[in-house]
């Protein structure tokens, strides 16, 4: 369904339609030492349990739960202690009513133990006795066997993306490889007659190009490679060969300029032209209402807006998330999955009702009260709020603003 410009799509509208694109089929797999930031391109199924038996959570003594049910300091439970269990002891020997095994942390529990009691609860009293001054309920202080992984069970679902604990897991389950899936690949193009190479003098008039260095510095930080297709002046045949080039070449294309209302600005035209599909052509959301979403080659192409400030915002509300998408993420569009921090807003908050508005914000410290959300308001063009903010502050699209004080989430910037 073809949408004009004056026929705007919200935000989640728009998330829809991104969301429309399918994951990357293409899987690989790589070894355990650079597979953190990877995301699994299926169920992880475990090798085997994880602990295979129950182990000692603390330092302490393994006991039957029975034998120290009625324990207290007033009247312990006196039971024989039988020796010390090294941590990498595989005990095969019983533990017998009314005794005990030392246990430290880690420790594989005997045959017949079914609680840990903290060292701290316990007292020598003479003679290889140990008073217990607590009871132990079973089960108590243990580190259950098959808690972590069960063999023959997923133990991390597809679309996860591996952090370090994630490799941990994997780790521990001895894994040499794990299979994901590809990174994707971004084409970068910036448009414009007024756009240069940043390494050039700009003649009056011109600027130098912010966003190509800027979104690429994005792509591969959120994991992704770059296509660079360079810059190219305000020539439709030109911008719509670059893009036919991207598609083929790319997973996905990200063309900054071109995207707005303005009669010169030819990015619209340029996928019609290359014999792509439009989605959208604005989002209900400020910066960056021009926003253009595209269908070329079976590729999504991403037209962000020229404005420095608005392509970084844009980028990190669409594009990074697309990107995730990609990749095989689960809930990639899901902004409440965002970092995000509570603050108080620092000054009155206006916004028109009918778009959702995302404001730069600077997070200021405070000793004895909420961190302080304070504004930065400036032009899309200006470099200045984008340095200084740590996050984005959300008005939604119903509110009319808010107060000064109020509690708001600062969504940070990555």
């Amino acid at each position: 369904m073809r949408h004009g410009f004056l026929n705007l799509v919200s935000p989640d509208g728009f998330r829809h339609l991104l969301s429309s694109f399918p994951a990357l089929p293409d899987r690989e797999e790589i070894p355990l030492a650079r597979a953190c930031g990877r995301v699994l391109a299926a169920d992880l199924i475990s090798p085997e349990d994880l602990p295979r038996r129950d182990r000692s959570a603390m330092d302490g003594y393994a006991v039957a739960a029975r034998d120290v049910f009625s324990a207290s300091e007033s009247n312990p439970a006196y039971l024989e202690c039988d020796g010390h269990l090294p941590v990498d002891a595989d005990p095969a020997e019983p533990l017998q009513p009314g005794r005990t095994f030392g246990i430290v942390t880690g420790g594989l529990l005997p045959p017949g133990a079914d609680a840990v009691v903290m060292v701290e609860h316990t007292e020598e009293v003479g003679g290889g006795t140990i008073a217990v001054t607590r009871p132990a309920a079973p089960g108590g202080n243990l580190i259950p066997a098959r808690r972590d992984a069960k063999a023959g069970e997923p133990a991390l679902p597809g679309g996860t993306r591996l952090r370090p604990q994630e490799i941990g897991l994997l780790a521990a389950l001895g894994l040499e490889t794990a299979g994901v899936r590809r990174r994707p690949r971004a084409a970068l193009l910036s448009t414009g007659d007024e756009v240069v190479d940043h390494t050039a003098e700009p003649r009056t008039g011109q600027v130098r190009d912010v966003n190509g260095p800027a979104l690429g510095c994005m792509v591969r930080r959120a994991g992704g490679e770059v296509l660079e297709l360079g810059r190219v002046g305000d020539d439709l045949e030109a911008i719509a060969s670059l893009l036919s080039k991207g598609a083929a070449g790319a997973d996905l294309v990200l063309a900054s300029g071109g995207s707005s209302a303005g009669g010169r600005d030819m990015t619209r035209e340029a996928v019609e032209a290359a014999g792509g599909r439009i989605l959208a052509h604005g989002v209900t959301v400020s910066p960056g209402k021009p926003t253009l979403l595209a269908e070329l080659g079976g590729r999504p192409v991403l037209g962000l807006p020229g404005q420095v400030t608005s392509a970084q915002v844009v980028m990190w509300l669409f594009g990074l998330p697309l990107l995730a998408h990609l990749e095989g993420e689960s809930e990639a569009f899901d902004i409440s999955r965002r970092p995000r921090l509570r603050a108080e807003l620092a000054r009155n908050l206006a916004s028109k009702q009918g778009r959702e508005d995302w404001v730069r914000a600077r997070i200021e410290y405070r000793d004895d009260a909420p961190p302080l959300a304070r504004p930065l308001l400036a032009p899309s063009g200006l470099l200045s709020t984008m340095l200084g903010a740590h996050g984005l502050v959300r008005i939604p699209s119903g509110r009319e603003g808010y107060e000064s004080g109020a509690a708001v989430d600062v969504f940070l910037l990555e």
